[in-house]
């Protein structure tokens, strides 16, 4: 999902410290979500892959909803092996 995510024309969020007031919230709740896909963030982080907007695409939205929900996946799938891992599920 990621890698279809960034060809669709997806944006990676981060926060840059240029935001003010909300702003740094509303890019924090998207970045949180990006963060979940682990080393893929961080290289393209330091490649700089993937954090251009490309909002003249038209695949734009779908690219960013393929890359909120492969991080947000993640998430879940670490959460599933916690609960496994505690005990609490089999």
């Amino acid at each position: 999902m990621f890698f279809i995510g960034l060809w669709l024309g997806g944006h990676l969020y981060g926060v840059t410290g240029q935001e003010q007031g909300f702003s740094v919230f509303f890019q924090l709740l998207p970045m949180i979500a990006n963060v979940g896909v682990g080393l893929l963030y961080v290289f393209c982080s330091v490649a700089q892959i993937g954090f251009t907007e490309h909002a003249q695409m038209v695949t734009y939205e779908y690219g960013n909803t393929f890359l909120l929900v492969a991080g947000l996946l993640n998430y879940l799938v670490m959460l599933d092996a916690f609960d496994i891992a505690a005990g609490r599920k089999q």
